[in-house]
C-alpha cells in the first residue's frame, strides 16, 4: 500500500510492504527511514488540522504504536499528516565543501555568489493572518460556477475583498471580484482592466472593505510531478507571490479551491487557505524567484535565479511547500447578497438583468435590493464612479435611505432593459 505523508515541508510517498499486518510503529519507522524524522519527534494524524499553526489539542493523534494500520481503514494513496519540531528532519550526511578564498578548484567567487549562499529558505511557522472567513454565498457562487459550468477542467481566479479585524487579525471575505481572464489546466491569465479595478476599489472603499487576497481553482487535469504530490504549482507560487507583493497587506490570503475525487468516484469541493511566506515574497521582490516557468519544469519545485540554502543544502530549486503558511478557514454570513449575474463570465450583463433583479427583490427595501457587489459594479458603468458610487456604497454599508433621485435614476436605467 502506498501512503502519502504530508508535512509542512511537502508531501512524500511511502510504500508499506505488508499493510495487512503493519502497525503504527511500523509506519513511524518507515517515516524515520525515508524522511529522516526520528520516531520520538513524530506526531501523526489523519486530520489535516495537525499542520495548522498552533493546532488544537483536540486533533486526534495516532498515538498507539501497536494499533494495526488495517484498523484505520486506509485506502491506497491515503494521506497521513506528520508534524515535527523545526529542523527535526535531519539531512542525509554529505561531504563537507572546502572552499578557498578563490572558491572551489580555483574558480573565483563573486560578491553575488557569497551573498547568494546567505539566502536561507526556511518554513514560516505562523501566518500573519489569524484566520480567513468566507461569506457563504460568495464562496458558493464561485465554486458552483467552476463545478457546473467549467467542470474543474480549467483554472478560474478572483480577487477577495472584505475586512480585517484589527485586534484578531482575522480576514473576513465578503465578496469575490472576477477580473477578465483566460483559464487553462495549469495557468490562468488575468487580463486585468485598470478602469474596472478602479471602480471595484471605489465601491469596496464605500462599503468599508478592501482587497484582501486571491482565490483560484485547480483543474482536475493539472500536470503531475514525477517527484511527488504538491499543494501549489510553481506557476501558482509565482502568481500568488506577485499578487501578495502587489497587495501590500500583511494579512493577505491566498485560497485554493479544488475537487478531490474519492475511490468511489464521487467528488468533494475543498477550500484551503494559505499565506505566501515572507521569504517567498521577498525572493520575488528581489528577483531571486524565477518567474519564467517552462513546461518541462517540475511543477512541485520553484526555480531560483541564485543559489539559496533550503533544507540544509545549497540548491537552485525549492519545494513549493516551503513557501506555504496554512491559515485556518471558516465561513460567515456577510452584509451583501449574491444574486445578480457575475461579471466577466463570458456573457455580457445587460440592463435586462438589472430589471429582472429589481423586480425579483421588490419585497425588500430599495437599498437592500441593491446590496449586491456585482449589481453595484454594473451601476458603476453608467453612474459616476467618483461621485455617485461612493454615496450609494455608503448607503448600502449603513443600510440607510439614499439621497433623492438615485432610486429613480437606477429604475429608469433598468426599465431600458
Amino acid at each position: 500500500m502506498i501512503l502519502r505523508i504530508r508535512s509542512r515541508d511537502g508531501t512524500d510517498r511511502i510504500s508499506v510492504p505488508d499493510s495487512a499486518s503493519a502497525t503504527v510503529a511500523d509506519l513511524q519507522r518507515l517515516i524515520e527511514s525515508h524522511l529522516t524524522v526520528p520516531v520520538p519527534l513524530q506526531r501523526i494524524s489523519l486530520d489535516p488540522a495537525l499542520l495548522l499553526p498552533n493546532p488544537s489539542a483536540a486533533v486526534p493523534l495516532l498515538a498507539d504504536p501497536a494499533a494495526p494500520l488495517a484498523s484505520l481503514r486506509l485506502a491506497n494513496g491515503a494521506f497521513i499528516y506528520l508534524a515535527y519540531p523545526p529542523d527535526a528532519r535531519s539531512a542525509r550526511p554529505t561531504p563537507p565543501k572546502v572552499l578557498s578564498a578563490a572558491g572551489s578548484f580555483g574558480k573565483k567567487m563573486t560578491m553575488d555568489d557569497l551573498i547568494a549562499r546567505q539566502i536561507r529558505v526556511t518554513r514560516q511557522e505562523n501566518a500573519l493572518c489569524a484566520a480567513a472567513s468566507f461569506d457563504r454565498d460568495a464562496a458558493n457562487a464561485f465554486q458552483l460556477y467552476v463545478a457546473e459550468y467549467l467542470a474543474f477542467a480549467v483554472k478560474r481566479a478572483g480577487f477577495l475583498y472584505g475586512r480585517i479585524d484589527a485586534e484578531t487579525k482575522e480576514v473576513l471575505v465578503d465578496f469575490i471580484y472576477e477580473p477578465p481572464q483566460q483559464g487553462f489546466e495549469d495557468v490562468v491569465h488575468l487580463m486585468r482592466d485598470p478602469d474596472e479595478e478602479a471602480r471595484v476599489d471605489t465601491i469596496a472603499e464605500g462599503l468599508g472593505m478592501r482587497r484582501v487576497g486571491l482565490v483560484f481553482t485547480q483543474a482536475v487535469g493539472r500536470r503531475a510531478s514525477k517527484t511527488g504530490e504538491y499543494t501549489m504549482s510553481n506557476r501558482e507560487v509565482v502568481q500568488a507571490a506577485q499578487l501578495q507583493a502587489e497587495g501590500g497587506t500583511p494579512e493577505w490570503v491566498t485560497a485554493i479551491v479544488k475537487l478531490e475525487v474519492g475511490d468511489d468516484g464521487t467528488g468533494d469541493v475543498h477550500f484551503e487557505a494559505f499565506q505566501m511566506s515572507e521569504i517567498c515574497v521577498k525572493l520575488f521582490k528581489d528577483g531571486v524567484l524565477e518567474t519564467e516557468v517552462q513546461d518541462a519544469d517540475d511543477p512541485r519545485l520553484s526555480k531560483m535565479r541564485k543559489e539559496v540554502v533550503a533544507g540544509g543544502k545549497d540548491t537552485m530549486k525549492v519545494d513549493n511547500d516551503f513557501f506555504l503558511v496554512p491559515v485556518k478557514i471558516s465561513d460567515h454570513q456577510g452584509p451583501l447578497s449574491v444574486g445578480f449575474p457575475i461579471e466577466n463570465r463570458g456573457s455580457p450583463v445587460g440592463m435586462s438583468a438589472l430589471r429582472s433583479h429589481l423586480e425579483r427583490m421588490k419585497h425588500l427595501t430599495f437599498v437592500r435590493r441593491i446590496s449586491d457587489f456585482h449589481l453595484l459594479l454594473k451601476l458603476a458603468t453608467f453612474l459616476d464612479a467618483k461621485s455617485d458610487m461612493p454615496t450609494i456604497a455608503v448607503c448600502v454599508k449603513t443600510q440607510s435611505r439614499m439621497p433623492e433621485g438615485y432610486q429613480f435614476l437606477i429604475e429608469s436605467f433598468a426599465s431600458q432593459g
